[in-house]
């Protein structure tokens, strides 16, 4: 799980729980850096567009800290930034983080008996080249009907409110509710690791 094993530094640029925890089961060590963007303000038609565009409006805002704040990220290895976005997209409709209970309530809801699908983008950075390659991942989940009560249990548990579409495919609640993956888990989660992966070292 060392560091020391790989020549090479990676930033995280993302403060997803999620994906934080996808990053370590891959064995890398890594710092995080958050982007301050206004998310709603790119918008693109297709999904895999916005979560291209967003991932690289985010390695531009971390680029852009790293130099404000003078970090010298050029020296004898290279440090590769990682920057990630995914959306849920219900009947051709792109969906975000909810703005509200009630929004969050009422996604799950669609859910319910139905389908949905993720669409995740990673980006990686080679900050001493300037290299940048980026690729998105598709997944579709299909469920069985979620009980009330269990969404009742997420929204006040309050976790749904912070990831897009309110969609939480590895929740205990969750899991046993879902009929089929089409894809990865790790893929919705934020990180597709295969993908993650192949650019991390094409990146090199």
């Amino acid at each position: 799980m060392a560091s020391t094993a790989y020549p090479f530094k990676i930033i995280l640029g993302s403060k997803s729980k999620a994906r934080r925890e996808i990053l370590e089961q891959m064995g890398y060590e890594f710092t995080i850096m958050t982007a301050d963007i206004d998310e709603k303000a790119i918008r693109k038609e297709k999904p895999e567009d916005l979560v291209m565009a967003l991932a690289e409006a985010k390695a531009d805002a971390i680029i852009s800290k790293l130099q404000i704040a003078d970090i010298q990220v050029n020296d004898s290895e290279p440090t590769l930034l990682i920057s990630a976005d995914t959306v849920v997209v219900y009947e051709g409709m792109v969906r975000e983080k909810p703005s509200s209970k009630e929004e969050a309530r009422r996604y799950m809801k669609d859910y319910s008996g139905s389908k949905a699908s993720t669409v995740s983008s990673v980006l990686v950075t080679n900050l001493q080249t300037g290299f940048r390659k980026g690729e998105w991942d598709k997944v579709e989940i299909l469920f069985d009907e979620i009980p009330d009560e269990t969404i009742d249990k997420l929204i006040e548990e309050g976790a749904v409110l912070g990831v897009a579409g309110g969609l939480i495919i590895e929740h205990p609640l969750i899991l046993p509710l879902v009929k089929e993956v089409v894809g990865t888990t790790d893929s919705v989660m934020g990180l597709p690791k295969a993908v993650a992966e192949r650019l991390i070292s094409e990146s090199l």
